[in-house]
């Protein structure tokens, strides 16, 4: 079953956080496990984002999290956020397509 975890955070620092993202990417950390990452900003509280991780499964998912480069990642990502972040996991039950 597909799990999709949801990361709400602020930051002022958004530039940063940004290339911190782009460099997770860039190393290839998130190869193997994730599916799909989906970078947002809410339109109506500013300085929030919401990045959207899809993977393969929850179990992909605890394997990501275990990783060095996670919690290493995670640090970096805390350091240039303006409070705690929100998590929320989630189990994908139906998915629809308009394609």
């Amino acid at each position: 079953m597909t799990f999709v975890q949801i990361i709400e955070f602020s930051t002022s620092r958004r530039n940063d956080m940004d290339a911190l993202f782009s460099q997770w990417i860039a190393e290839g950390e998130m190869h193997g496990l994730v599916r799909r990452v989906l970078s947002t900003s809410d339109r109506d509280r500013p300085n929030t984002y919401l990045t959207i991780v899809e993977f393969e499964s929850y179990e992909a998912a605890m394997q990501n999290s275990e990783r060095p480069a996670t919690s290493e990642f995670s640090a970096r990502m805390m350091a240039l956020s303006d409070g705690e972040p929100i998590f929320r996991n989630l189990d994908v039950t139906t998915q629809w397509s308009a394609q």
